[in-house]
């Protein structure tokens, strides 16, 4: 069996005919799916099996995919979530980010689109999973250790809860230290794909880092802006 086919996927939308057809369509390609009808339904499921991805809409009557974005992360759940948006809702979208959503994919959507998705995040899971067999990697900045190798981020000996995205994105800044980055090159190397010209993922992800790693936001030492390029990682904070 294939690491992709060890990987269980939840899909949580109050919509039953998207729900089950898009459970069958992403079962035909060979993916392990159970579905949830919502935030409660979702939390059973949580307590039951080993979840590898949330798949979330974000329209939902009793509590909406934003609040069970941000109810999760604030119970420290780091599973990685797409975010089902309304097309052309950019707040949404961004809130969702905010929130801790690790990618959205806005609706009506193409099942493929969304199979692609899914698979380049359950990708950056597995080669996460390898890089256990290997030796730690440990990079120190500041009061800060971020362990490669088991995906933790400390401070002053205690741990601080990290999204994927989040880690994906420290990953490659710490991997390239002082080496001016634009978004299109965070995109292609923390997430796999093109950015797209109105895309600001990359944007609120580095806010997010920033309100965990800096001591004012406003101010940043570590994770610069390079004007007119990019960012930059100083782990001296120069």
């Amino acid at each position: 069996m294939s690491e992709k086919n060890k990987q269980e996927i939840v899909l949580v939308d109050d919509d039953p005919k998207i729900r089950d057809l898009t459970a069958k369509y992403l079962r035909d390609q060979g993916l392990h799916v159970c579905t949830a009808e919502g935030g409660k339904a979702l939390d059973k499921v949580l307590e039951q099996k080993k979840i590898s991805l949330i798949v979330l809409d974000l329209m939902m009557p009793d509590e909406s995919g934003l609040a069970i974005c941000q109810r999760l992360r604030v119970n420290n759940v780091a599973i990685p979530i797409i975010m089902l948006t309304a097309k052309g809702d950019e707040v949404d979208r961004i809130v969702g980010l905010e929130m801790g959503a690790d990618d959205y994919l806005p609706k009506p959507f193409n099942p493929r689109e969304l199979l692609a998705r899914i698979n380049a995040i359950l990708r950056r899971q597995t080669n996460v999973d390898a890089e256990k067999k290997d030796l730690a990697q440990i990079i120190k900045f500041g009061d800060f250790i971020f362990n490669i190798n088991n995906r933790s981020l400390t401070k002053n000996g205690i741990e601080i809860s990290i999204t994927t995205g989040e880690y994906d994105l420290l990953k490659v800044f710490t991997e390239r230290p002082k080496q001016p980055l634009s978004r299109d090159q965070l995109m292609q190397l923390a997430k796999g794909k093109e950015l797209d010209v109105f895309d600001r993922s990359i944007d609120v992800q580095i806010s997010r880092l920033r309100k965990i790693i800096e001591k004012d936001p406003n101010k940043p030492n570590f994770l610069q802006t390079k004007w007119g390029y990019g960012y930059i990682f100083n782990p001296d904070g120069k």
